[in-house]
């Protein structure tokens, strides 16, 4: 009992840092952010002075040494507060710092991990193309042999920090196509010749989290670059985002916590009919649904970041709850703007960004569809 309290202790204070942190740096710029499709960078950087950025990577690279459990809880009181910051910090620790800390070799450990860890750097990731979304089997951005150096050709879609990532991780194909092992994952910098930045999406909400096409013009990398053996990128790919789609998981949770607080709030001080609308019970069942489904969420969030910290097989797990947080995360957002009314319809309350940004969840990282899939042929295994 004493170790479960002193892990509660832990977690309250990195919420306690978190949510301080979204309160002062985020909150009071975060609607001209959305309204300009602006990165905040700078806060990026403060991000990683704060920690935040390195989460999960060891002390002796530069990060905080913490755990899955940590790791989430960052990400849902930023998300609290802003889910487009909240997917950036999610993107650059699990996705490009995590699959250096996961694949790297010590050289490119001690190269690029204390740069990301502290926000000196902000960093991309890129598996996605523009015709190759779950069928990333697919991939038409290809790497030729030339010597010691392989050259890229090729495109990447849907890339968070495209555009001012500092170095980005980029899963290209280097055998045959449709060959899992057919894959190998580089870790280009910024300024490398050939490798450059293409449209910028303009997109329906999480719009102050920057989202670019990566290009590839007979861009020349070393084979140093090369993130494990060629061949290892698709696998590593799959494994990294076995534990991304529980940053999403918590992403969604923070954004399912932030329209549910809000709409609290709202029930409360809003009157019609003489008393409070929280007094009726169409709006405090849609609240009673509201926090049910937010627990439960919870619950399977926890559990997986408990098996990926206790190097347990997480895949289905993270699944299960990438899928079901991110759902009811769009129906909390849903209900949030039915109960503000007229107003939850409008920029000068929460939930309409709420509203926007929580259905991204269900398609980054892997659809819902994709996660009924994993989930499915892992039953049909024998796998919990």
């Amino acid at each position: 009992m004493v170790q479960v309290a002193e892990v509660q202790d832990d977690l309250k204070i990195i919420a306690d840092s978190a949510r301080d942190f979204a309160e002062q740096y985020i909150r009071p710029h975060m609607m001209e952010w959305d309204e300009t499709q602006h990165f905040p960078k700078d806060v990026m950087h403060k991000l990683g002075e704060m920690g935040f950025l390195g989460v999960l990577v060891p002390e002796e690279y530069g990060g905080a040494g913490l755990g899955y459990q940590e790791y989430i809880t960052v990400i849902e009181e930023v998300a609290r507060v802003c889910s487009s910051i909240g997917l950036s910090v999610a993107a650059h620790n699990s996705l490009c710092t995590g699959h250096i800390l996961q694949f790297g070799n010590e050289e490119q450990k001690k190269k690029y991990l204390p740069k990301l860890a502290t926000g000196q750097w902000i960093g991309a990731w890129g598996l996605t193309e523009a015709n190759t979304g779950s069928d990333a089997g697919r991939m038409r951005c290809v790497a030729e042999k030339d010597g010691d150096h392989y050259v890229i050709n090729g495109t990447k879609n849907w890339i968070t920090h495209g555009k001012s990532g500092d170095c980005a991780v980029v899963i290209v194909r280097t055998g045959e196509l449709l060959d899992s092992h057919g894959m190998s994952a580089f870790i280009i910098e910024h300024g490398t010749p050939g490798f450059s930045a293409g449209k910028k999406e303009n997109k329906l909400g999480m719009r102050a989290s920057e989202t670019a096409e990566l290009i590839f013009e007979n861009c020349r990398v070393h084979k140093s670059q090369m993130l494990g053996n060629e061949g290892d990128g698709f696998i590593q790919a799959m494994k990294v985002l076995d534990g991304g789609r529980i940053s999403i998981a918590a992403l969604s949770l923070g954004i399912a916590k932030g329209a549910y607080d809000a709409s609290v709030k709202y029930a409360k001080e809003r009157e019609q009919f003489g008393k409070p609308i929280a007094k009726f019970q169409a709006i405090s069942f849609k609240l009673a649904d509201m926090l049910t489904k937010i627990q439960a969420a919870e619950l399977l969030t926890r559990k997986a970041a408990h098996l990926k910290n206790t190097g347990q097989k997480v895949t289905t797990s993270s699944a299960i709850a990438k899928y079901y947080a991110s759902e009811i995360c769009v129906e909390i957002a849903t209900d949030a703007v039915q109960i503000h009314g007229g107003y939850g319809y409008t920029k000068d309350f929460p939930v309409e960004k709420f509203y926007r940004d929580s259905k991204l969840c269900t398609i980054g990282e892997g659809t819902s569809e994709i996660q009924k899939l994993v989930i499915s042929r892992n039953i049909l295994k024998g796998e919990k």
